[in-house]
């Protein structure tokens, strides 16, 4: 049986990080899109998939909430890391080499103040991870790149600067899915369930929905609506709440909502992750 977790992104991408902090005992698998790693555990080409879904200073990653309701995997676990962007650069380059750096557009954005600085010029690549691969291949000193440690790690670049963003919180989260839910366990911390679902059409029915979690003590995290089939008056909504299904509160809760609601799908039950603090 295969021991792989799949991500989407480059050997060396934050995902990647993600993968290695929370399951050091598989094997990272790379995938060029979030399709494609979730079709890998569909596969059995890996057991898990390690999927971003929302980050402390851009918000949520759209495409993640589109892709889960149909992907017929569970949500198991979530994950926080930390992004901490480094400078990376060829073996032996100086911080006064550097005459540019690359990376995503967002982190060149998170370390404005640290480049302008040191008077290093912006330049977009790919992604993270894959500007480090870049800069490693092109062999220019004057370039560096704005990546992990472990794309340094990886692609064999020295760290110029450790943590340098702008921001001392950006933090993103990643769910983890499984081709089977589990909802046997029970975290110390407690337990978060996520849903999607769309209301009848009746007057003020999201109103009437959410009144369920506020009349039995349920406290809900996550509350975001998406269009469906390109329809304005169609609207899903994602939700995360605090609790397991078979609480009593969570129970009577989901038992109201699912009266004001045409459809309603729990993508997945579990641990909440001391992090959230």
């Amino acid at each position: 049986m295969t021991n792989r977790i799949a991500f989407q992104g480059e050997p060396g991408a934050y995902s990647h990080q993600a993968c290695v902090d929370t399951y050091p005992d598989l094997d990272p698998l790379p995938c060029r899109t979030f399709e494609d790693a979730m079709e890998a555990v569909r596969a059995g080409a890996a057991v898990l998939a390690m999927l971003p879904v929302e980050n402390s200073t851009f918000g949520r990653v759209a495409d993640i909430h589109h892709l889960m309701p149909n992907s017929g995997l569970h949500i198991i676990n979530e994950a926080f890391v930390r992004v901490h962007i480094n400078l990376l650069a060829l073996p032996g380059t100086a911080l006064a080499d550097v005459k540019q750096a690359m990376s995503h557009t967002m982190l060149l954005g998170q370390c404005r103040a640290y480049l302008e600085a040191h008077n290093i010029a912006r330049v977009t690549g790919a992604d993270t991870a894959g500007s480090a691969r870049q800069v490693a291949q092109d062999g220019d000193p004057t370039t560096a790149a704005l990546a992990s440690e472990l794309a340094g790690q990886i692609y064999g670049l020295d760290v110029l600067a450790r943590h340098i963003e702008d921001e001392g919180n950006n933090t993103t989260r990643f769910l983890v899915m499984s081709p089977e839910p589990d909802m046997s366990r029970r975290g110390d911390d407690g337990m978060i369930t996520s849903f999607v679902f769309t209301v009848r059409n009746i007057p003020a029915a999201l109103y009437k929905a959410m009144g369920g979690f506020a009349t039995n003590g349920v406290n809900m995290t996550k509350l975001e609506s998406y269009m469906v089939g390109g329809s304005f008056s169609a609207t899903q909504f994602y939700a995360d709440i605090e609790g397991h299904p078979k609480d009593p509160g969570v129970a009577l809760a989901l038992e109201e909502l699912r009266y004001f609601t045409s459809q309603l799908d729990i993508l997945g039950v579990y641990p909440r992750d001391p992090a959230r603090e």
